[in-house]
């Protein structure tokens, strides 16, 4: 073999419009949206909805839709620290001088803190979700897919069909 046969430029296939507009080999699209918050002033606090679209086999459900509060995400990242062979990510922080008294703003409520806490939670499940090993994780899939969390589960592996 030649050096120009060597170097010769592999021949590259023409993507067509079918292959441009066709769906996605794999997909995880994680939104979290539409913060709430809830309660009198003395006992509030703000959840999320937490939207997962996917096709990947590991995921039963293909799309879901739950409400998760702050403490939730605490909760599957101390379960993932755990429990998985993962680096898990950190959460955005606690805001614990939002919560003194005495403020003249909202605190934690405020609109600007709760979109900035929304985006980095937004970042915090799509960065955990896309971790393959995470994704076998049970405490992952009922974070995603159950109505309501049950902190006494049995953790585990989820075994793809």
């Amino acid at each position: 073999m030649d050096n120009a046969e060597a170097t010769r430029r592999l021949h590259a296939k023409k993507q067509t419009l079918d292959d441009a507009y066709a769906a996605p080999a794999n997909f995880l699209e994680i939104d979290v949206i539409n913060p709430i918050t809830h309660g009198d002033p003395k006992k509030r606090y703000t959840d999320y909805e937490v939207r997962m679209r996917t096709n990947l086999p590991v995921f039963k459900i293909k799309e879901s839709s739950v409400r998760r509060r702050y403490s939730d995400f605490e909760w599957l990242r101390s379960e993932l620290e755990r429990d998985s062979k993962i680096v898990v990510p950190a959460l955005p922080g606690k805001a614990i001088k939002r919560q003194l008294p005495f403020r003249n703003d909202d605190g934690i409520y405020d609109e600007d803190f709760i979109e900035d806490r929304r985006k980095a939670l937004e970042q915090f499940i799509n960065k955990i979700a896309g971790h393959p090993l995470a994704q076998n994780e049970r405490c992952l899939h009922m974070f995603l897919q159950e109505p309501v969390i049950d902190k006494n589960y049995v953790p585990g592996k989820i075994r793809p069909n």
